[in-house]
């Protein structure tokens, strides 16, 4: 019986398999999430802070719709990569990285939970294209 080095293991295609279904399941929990703050933002929750100048400032229904589609998106996004489709690692890698420049440009709002969904997203880019790339997603 062969023994496999620490370096074979952790290019395994079980660890990038399992991290993609994990990034799947990421972005269906941030996609609900981004609805839940998108309803939030666009009931005009007094959640949310208040912003003097800022140059990238919306109205706070505005970003309430971006937030509520890209979360719709995301829970698609999720569905796909659940179900080891092409489009939906396509998808969420688009949408992840989109989801990165809207967390940063709503920081002013929420800066706290705006950083945990950047760290978040970038986990789910780093993931899907992982196993966008790796030679069992080539069979």
């Amino acid at each position: 019986m062969p023994v496999s080095s620490p370096s074979d293991a952790s290019a395994s295609p079980s660890r990038v398999h399992g991290g993609m279904r994990f990034a799947a399941v990421l972005l269906l929990v941030v996609g609900v999430l981004a609805v839940l703050q998108g309803i939030s933002a666009v009931a005009g929750d007094s959640v949310y802070a208040t912003v003097g100048k800022y140059a990238f400032k919306f109205n706070l229904t505005a970003w309430g719709w971006i937030h509520l589609a890209l979360g719709v998106l995301s829970v698609t996004a999720g569905w796909g990569v659940l179900k080891d489709a092409t489009w939906g690692r396509t998808l969420g890698i688009w949408l992840a990285s989109v989801s990165i420049v809207a967390s940063f440009l709503f920081l002013v709002y929420l800066p706290v939970w705006s950083l945990v969904i950047i760290a978040i997203d970038v986990f789910i880019v780093w993931a899907l294209v992982s196993y966008a790339g790796s030679p069992e997603s080539m069979a």
